[in-house]
């Protein structure tokens, strides 16, 4: 039983990381999307973005609900601290998914777009700024009692630190959903998001390095981990390969490649995931509650991960099979060169 009671709280600690990975990574290029159609020139440009997430954005949301679900389940002490201390963080974020689910139907039927347009693109940017500002409040920490409640103020997730990390997650977004579209169009509107890919590829590397470089600095709970190995190392080649993979994406974007910079960046994402995960291992509540502490009971655990193991690989050949049977690129109008 004491085997169990370690190797349990880390296998659901992976297989959470893995749900929230597929979540940031699936909904993050459709939020980037979203994002983007605030800048499209023209209704019909906007209407070839919206196309190109008409078949997916839905599906990529799942890996959310399932997330939220499991860690109600394996770490229920978790599930209820993290959202009394990110209430308003995550209050955002649904108003910004309704806002995208809302508009996107309505549009759809609506003579005047305008207003749909501006709440899709607005949710989208609400949703992943709610998103920013609960991944920032990792590296501020969470104030609890002995018992793992939470005993901070309504805003403690809102600092300096935890906006710029939403800001960079949304630069994150547009840059994946940028390469995204590299991929679904053509023409002048493909050259387009070859320059916001470039931009966005600058300014997230650049909020990315700052977040890496004043962590150690601002953060007098992560400090003493990340000078003591294995961090330490990790620490020293995470930063390098993430230096390398931003480079091989410039590059083939200036080559005006169509594939690669959309995986260079899930790359990028990776890496950044891994990081992230070795960084507040084994704490599921930083930066004092374990996941040994927040775990459920062993035999709440086995049962979650036999109903998890049947719906793991159905939803992954679901999601698969959307994806290939939706491939190729979204034509119209709009790909004629810029006159």
């Amino acid at each position: 039983m004491e085997t169990l009671d370690y190797f349990l709280p880390q296998l659901w600690f992976a297989i959470l990381g893995l749900f929230l990975f597929l979540y940031i990574l699936l909904d993050g290029f459709d939020l980037g999307v979203g994002i983007l159609s605030l800048t499209a020139s023209s209704e019909e440009r906007r209407s070839i973005l919206m196309t190109s997430l008409g078949n997916v954005w839905d599906a990529n949301e799942t890996w959310l609900v399932l997330m939220g679900g499991s860690l109600f389940g394996a770490f229920p002490l978790a599930y209820a601290t993290i959202l009394n201390a990110l209430y308003l963080p995550a209050v955002i974020m649904v108003v910004g998914l309704i806002f995208r689910a809302v508009s996107f139907e309505f549009r759809e039927n609506s003579r005047n777009k305008v207003t749909w347009n501006l709440a899709f693109g607005a949710g989208s940017f609400l949703a992943a700024l709610g998103q920013g500002f609960a991944l920032g409040s990792i590296f501020e920490g969470i104030t609890v009692d002995g018992n793992g409640h939470f005993t901070g103020g309504a805003f403690d997730w809102l600092t300096w630190r935890s906006i710029l990390v939403a800001l960079t997650l949304i630069q994150a977004y547009v840059l994946v959903g940028s390469t995204y579209l590299v991929m679904k169009t053509s023409g002048a509107l493909q050259q387009t998001h070859y320059r916001t890919a470039k931009l966005a590829t600058i300014t997230t590397f650049l909020g990315a390095a700052f977040i890496t470089v004043s962590t150690p600095i601002f953060s007098p709970a992560i400090r003493p981990r990340l000078f003591a190995p294995p961090l330490l190392y990790l620490f020293l080649i995470i930063p390098l390969l993430g230096l390398l993979l931003v480079t091989l994406l410039y590059r083939s974007l200036n080559r005006q490649q169509e594939t690669m910079p959309f995986i260079w960046t899930v790359l990028l994402f990776v890496l950044s995931f891994l990081g992230l995960g070795f960084l507040i291992f084994p704490y599921i509540i930083p930066p004092t509650i374990t996941i040994y502490q927040a775990a459920a009971d062993p035999s709440s655990m086995v049962f979650m991960i036999i109903f998890v193991g049947f719906l793991i690989p159905i939803l992954l050949a679901y999601t698969i099979y959307n994806y290939v049977v939706f491939r190729g690129k979204i034509v119209g109008e709009a790909d004629a060169p810029d006159s």
